[in-house]
């Protein structure tokens, strides 16, 4: 057996309707759409979110929220995976975050946050630092130092 050789049952397919091809086939003339309007013309209908020109949902609704248009975007980082990745006393930077496959992508800006524990010192560098982090870090005999971006 070849898939070439593969049909379905003859009774799985069923035949289109052929519509528009004169009265005897009993779908002519207007095929099957009625006389006039929107509807009966080739393209014609309405998208499915028009509500018949009510005004729709999307303007009824309340908008909520503000997106600022100048918003930093971090890529984050948890002292448990420092604690995980790193031994005691290495230097963490944003170079060596990619080279160890914690922080993906090139120029985005790296943010240490503070879940989890620190039992070895580290001089980590980053973006940014919540202030938990620079704490535990410090409280772990190591240093945290700001990058600018």
């Amino acid at each position: 057996m070849r898939l070439h050789h593969l049909r379905p049952v003859p009774e799985a397919m069923k035949k289109p309707k052929r519509v528009g091809r004169g009265p005897g086939s009993g779908r002519g003339k207007t095929s099957c759409r009625g006389q006039k309007g929107q509807r009966s013309r080739s393209g014609g209908g309405v998208a499915p979110w028009f509500e018949g020109g009510q005004t729709p949902i999307h303007r009824r609704l309340p908008k909520r929220g503000f997106k600022p248009l100048v918003s930093k975007e971090y890529a984050i980082v948890n002292l448990e995976v420092l604690e995980r990745k790193f031994g005691a006393g290495e230097e963490v930077t944003p170079e060596t975050l990619r080279e160890r496959g914690l922080v993906k992508g090139k120029g985005q800006d790296v943010k240490i946050l503070a879940k989890g524990g620190l039992t070895k010192p580290f001089k980590v560098k980053a973006h940014a630092f919540s202030r938990k982090a620079v704490e535990k870090i410090e409280a772990a005999g190591g240093k945290a130092e700001v990058l600018s971006s």
